[in-house]
């Protein structure tokens, strides 16, 4: 058990790996309100966006698997109030869901974003995914509130490339954030940055760059052109675990989606390669909410949206149950190949 400095408990995650042939039914815990789907997969995170609203226009961005829907950057009235977030979270902690991740769009566009951190019920550990333009200004005040770690986006080392990938002109002010956010110890800091053909070629020198800077983490993203289109700019993961694996002083697998962690010169750089890779989909443990208050079982699947209504919390647990209830298998079974080499979803999950 571990004890933040915002007084918030974490605990460990509880897991025991058993058996690398099942990938379904790789996991015993000791959870007993915690809800489980029919593959035998418990829900231990909950992953909430906070608006679809943005101030990058990033040129992969697939909103959280509903596509590129942001409007204006003003306040929306469909977005979840203050209210309706902590509502929601405090039903989760009920079937001991004991995580949350706020995502967006940007989640700090939110005024409330401090309010609805502070007002997480605290046995849930909080972390969140951010471009970093604001972290300058607010990362103290969020780890005041009781934020833990970020995500920040940063998918090139190049002020040039930066902008033709974000549509944005922040790189400077990205780089603040980081800084800020390693200044409150929102730490470790990991670094998000999509792998695909436009920034595959500043992989190495964002290694460096987590190398040498304490604290910082780097996470390389599959593309996933089945959320975003443009199957062209995708390219092969496994050559970058190559390039890796040929720099690593040393390499560590992680039993949670077999993820392969590479040290270099002392910086951590782990890859999150979910296409085709069925223990990854195996071992998800987490639901999804949007903006507007509906639950989704999984990033690729939309036509299961489930409004929680007028958010009440007897309208939400009664959600809650059937978005855990109707989540799908991995990819090669949920989604598979035609005869074309294209992703379909099996019929039988439609």
């Amino acid at each position: 058990m571990i004890r933040c400095g915002c007084s918030r408990v974490v605990t460990d995650s509880n897991y025991i790996f058993t058996d690398l042939a099942d990938p379904i039914r790789s996991f015993t815990h000791n959870y007993p309100d915690m809800l489980e789907d029919e593959f035998g997969r418990e829900v231990r995170g909950v992953r909430v966006s906070l608006t679809d609203r943005c101030n990058f226009d990033c040129v992969y961005c697939h909103n959280e698997g509903l596509g590129d829907t942001r409007g204006p950057l003003d306040p929306q009235d469909d977005e979840m109030s203050t209210d309706d977030v902590v509502r929601f979270l405090e039903v989760a902690t009920e079937f001991d869901v004991d995580a949350v991740k706020f995502t967006g769009g940007e989640p700090m566009l939110r005024a409330d974003l401090e309010e609805i951190i502070r007002r997480t019920p605290d046995s849930m550990s909080v972390s969140m995914t951010t471009n970093g333009t604001f972290l300058p200004d607010r990362a103290e005040a969020l780890a005041d509130a009781g934020l833990e770690r970020v995500n920040i986006s940063q998918d090139a080392m190049d002020r040039d490339a930066f902008a033709e990938l974000t549509k944005s002109g922040a790189y400077d002010r990205v780089l603040e954030g980081i800084d800020a956010a390693l200044e409150a110890d929102l730490t470790p800091v990991k670094i998000n940055m999509v792998v695909f053909e436009a920034t595959a070629g500043y992989v190495p020198e964002m290694v460096d760059f987590v190398a040498e800077n304490d604290g910082l983490r780097l996470q390389l993203i599959e593309y996933m052109p089945e959320l975003t289109g443009n199957p062209e700019w995708a390219i092969d993961i496994d050559d970058v675990h190559e390039w890796l694996a040929e720099r690593a002083d040393r390499i560590e697998r992680r039993d949670m989606h077999e993820r392969r962690r590479y040290w270099i010169d002392g910086g951590m750089v782990e890859i999150v390669d979910p296409v085709e890779n069925p223990t990854f989909c195996a071992n998800c443990h987490r639901v999804r909410v949007t903006h507007d208050g509906q639950l989704k079982g999984c990033l690729n699947r939309n036509d299961d949206l489930r409004s929680m209504g007028g958010m009440t919390k007897p309208e939400i647990r009664e959600t809650f149950r059937a978005t855990v209830a109707n989540r799908v298998p991995f990819y090669g079974e949920y989604m598979v190949r035609d005869g074309m080499g294209e992703w379909q979803v099996n019929e039988k999950y439609v």
